[in-house]
């Protein structure tokens, strides 16, 4: 399957998008207050646990397609590269 310039840049933006969305979250949720995340003495509870697995499976998810859009651009850009040098040798 090839994918087209679009949906290679949408692979990577997401992919950076994921990552920044995801950091923020965690911050968020390692500074929790409201006593969601940690119980009184300062253990995590089950709340900061399911989170925190949903945090490491979207980095993954994220990098993955971002890895997919980023291998797919440069393989457009070395395609264009190569057409390029092939119509200056036949002219």
């Amino acid at each position: 399957m090839k994918l087209g310039r679009g949906p290679s840049w949408f692979l990577l933006a997401f992919g950076v998008w994921s990552w920044f969305i995801w950091i923020s979250f965690l911050r968020n949720l390692y500074r929790d207050g409201s006593g969601l995340a940690f119980d009184a003495d300062g253990d995590p509870t089950g709340y900061f646990w399911v989170h925190l697995t949903l945090t490491v499976v979207s980095f993954l998810l994220g990098t993955a397609i971002g890895v997919i859009g980023f291998r797919s651009l440069r393989v457009l850009r070395r395609e264009s590269g190569d057409s390029a040098g092939q119509q200056r040798g036949s002219s």
